[in-house]
């Protein structure tokens, strides 16, 4: 497990930008932290360190930022990689669902035949807020047969509550780095 100082640095990276994308929202930029090679990998690492020993067949990113992040765990963690993405951006056959965000209506889409059935799976996106997107992940993945194990976030916005929409009794647990 990393020290609470070098996470404290990755921290401080992270910058905060009044009122975007709507008045009263303060959203937390992580430009400056992946423009720092210390601090990315400090958060790769912790994320990382926390699946080491388990058996993950695939790491779903979330678009966009979930891109970064989980392109480079999927290569640490010697998993495949698959993008959710926004509607029409993928070229082959796809499944689509709808959901809610903190700011509008959404869809996702992911390749029909991107998940083996039985696949250990582990969503990741940037920021947990309220859950909304990372769940209509794991439906997508679930449809596919699927098993999400866990939930890894480099930011929780704890005050939102997302954890509550993702936890169940046996549910897949979830991993923030930065907590706020």
């Amino acid at each position: 497990m990393l020290s609470a100082e070098v996470l404290a640095y990755a921290k401080t990276k992270i910058r905060d930008i009044p009122d975007f994308p709507t008045p009263g929202i303060l959203f937390k930029d992580i430009t400056p932290l992946l423009a720092d090679p210390r601090a990315f990998h400090i958060v790769l690492d912790s994320i990382a360190e926390r699946f080491i020993g388990e058996h993950v067949d695939v790491i779903v990113g979330v678009e966009a930022r979930g891109f970064i992040f989980g392109g480079a765990l999927a290569a640490r963690l010697n998993a495949s990689f698959v993008p959710a993405r926004k509607p029409g951006k993928l070229p082959a056959e796809s499944d689509k669902v709808s959901y809610k965000t903190e700011y509008s209506l959404a869809q996702l889409e992911m390749h029909k035949d991107s998940i083996r059935t039985g696949s250990r799976v582990v969503v990741v996106d940037d920021v947990l807020a309220t859950g909304g997107t990372a769940k209509a992940s794991a439906e997508l993945v679930t449809r596919q047969g699927g098993e999400v194990i866990a939930y890894a976030f480099v930011i929780e916005l704890a005050f939102l509550k997302g954890r509550a929409i993702l936890e169940s009794d046996a549910g897949p647990r979830i991993e923030s780095v930065i907590t706020y």
